[in-house]
């Protein structure tokens, strides 16, 4: 499965919505993390390729440093 155009957090989670997974935690740093997970699994069982897989993981990588700063910013 070969994706193309991954952006957005909203890519990536079209991306595990094609394999049945929704991930909804209550907290958007959560989310991110455990897309993190069911990613690695997904590429590990070998059911999307490389270039989708690294795409998808720098969105999220940089998502959630986008979140972290947000953190660190609220808590003074």
């Amino acid at each position: 499965m070969k994706e193309t155009n991954i952006r957005t957090l909203y890519d990536v989670q079209q991306v595990l919505k094609k394999f049945g997974i929704y991930v909804h935690l209550g907290k958007r740093i959560w989310d991110i993390e455990l897309m993190a997970i069911e990613l690695d699994r997904l590429y590990h069982e070998q059911v999307i390729d490389q270039a989708t897989f690294i795409t998808c993981k720098l969105v999220l990588d940089h998502e959630h440093n986008f979140e972290e700063r947000g953190l660190k910013k609220a808590d003074g």
